[in-house]
């Protein structure tokens, strides 16, 4: 499906080690509750509606709905360990009940720091609002057996606020297997696609939400039609912000010339445009409290073996300057970026260090399998501490 597979590849691979796993998750198109099995998971999926670009008020009872009847159901389940991953940080309130019920641990995924972020974009602006967020932080934190996080940054303000709370560090990874046959595929969607062909091509797949400031590359777009047409941008995805963009493409005179705004696509018809692609980006608003985030977009790259090119700092930023493996690009400074990208692209041995750069995290770092068994020795540790 469109989106990130973390759970999912690694439910299947739990399957794999002979694990029993189920998965509650919500089903936004039903109008029914239902099961299915997925590679060897059991799935249960609940109605509840949900889309990026609801309000911020409706997302909320979106989520207390989850809450409510993800409940429910993991209630009637029988486990040995409980795995509940965030975001939103109500999850574990179905996570705490079903571990409390069975009297086993709960090990809590953390995939961005809340309270923290949501403050920051101004999602939680009451001063009740917040203060209820940092109490169920709290609570959530200290029912955990452990805790993962996705990046160092992550972890370490659980560590520094919770210091009692065991925390590993298990970042987003790079399926290798998925996009062995990117290079393909790639050659084929740039055969296929008139306006793509063998111009250079600037990539972003991921939520079009207000956090990641997708607009930067609208703006970098109208300079580099100016300074240099031939690269194309295509901006893959759905969210929020995708009216707002393709109405400011087309204000800016660059939608459907030099930017594509294409929908949303599956995990495997994606893996085209990342073998198409000469840098794929990652984009967020510029507040410092984004620089913690593990977006799978870069790692996906990684796997295709293509540079990454940001518009922030954090580890990620940190990650491509010591590695070689992309471009960090001026945070509010469409121009700069645009000169900055016209100038790598343009520069074949450049493009090729980063490449091979890229690939070489992917394989020794961020591989997938790799980071499973991370993964699976944080539950399997979890559950054998609580049989003592």
């Amino acid at each position: 499906m469109a989106g990130g597979t973390r759970s999912y590849e690694f439910a299947r691979r739990l399957v794999e080690r002979g694990h029993e796993v189920h998965v509650i998750t919500g089903d936004p198109a039903a109008d029914r509750a239902r099961i299915s099995t997925e590679s060897g998971i059991v799935v249960h999926w609940l109605p509840v509606p949900y889309d990026n670009a609801m309000s911020y008020g409706r997302r909320l009872w979106s989520f207390l709905g989850f809450v409510r009847r993800s409940t429910a159901e993991a209630g009637r389940l029988r486990h040995d360990l409980v795995f509940a991953t965030s975001t939103p940080l109500t999850v574990a309130i179905p996570g705490a009940y079903a571990a409390r019920r069975r009297r086993v641990p709960m090990v809590l995924e953390v995939r961005d720091v809340w309270p923290e972020l949501p403050i920051a974009i101004g999602a939680l602006r009451s001063p009740v609002s917040r203060w209820a967020a940092h109490r169920l932080e709290a609570w959530a934190y200290r029912r955990s057996a452990h805790v993962i996080a996705l990046s160092p940054g992550m972890a370490a303000s659980i560590r520094r606020r919770f210091p009692r709370v065991p925390v590993t560090v298990v970042p987003n990874s790079s399926d290798r297997s998925l996009f062995a046959g990117a290079d393909d595929a790639g050659a084929d969607l740039r055969r296929a696609t008139p306006w793509l062909q063998d111009r250079p091509l600037v990539l972003y797949a991921g939520t079009l939400g207000l956090a990641n400031g997708v607009d930067y590359l609208v703006r970098m777009a109208a300079r580099l039609a100016d300074t240099d047409p031939e690269i194309r941008i295509a901006i893959i995805g759905d969210g929020k912000m995708r009216d707002g963009l393709r109405e400011q493409a087309a204000e800016l005179g660059v939608l459907e010339k030099n930017l594509f705004l294409l929908g949303s696509v599956s995990k495997a018809e994606v893996v085209a445009f990342f073998g198409a692609c000469d840098l794929a980006t990652s984009m967020f608003i510029n507040l410092p409290e984004l620089g913690n985030n593990s977006p799978n977009k870069v790692f996906d790259a990684f796997a295709a073996g293509r540079p990454v090119a940001v518009n922030h700092g954090g580890w990620i930023a940190e990650l491509l300057a010591a590695s070689g493996a992309g471009v960090v690009l001026p945070p509010d400074d469409p121009g700069g970026a645009a000169a900055a990208v016209s100038a790598f692209l343009r520069d074949p041995a450049a493009v090729a260090a980063a490449r091979a750069a890229a690939s070489e995290l992917a394989r020794d770092r961020f591989d997938r399998d790799l980071l499973f068994e991370d993964f699976e020795r944080v539950l399997t540790d979890a559950a054998a501490h609580a049989d003592r």
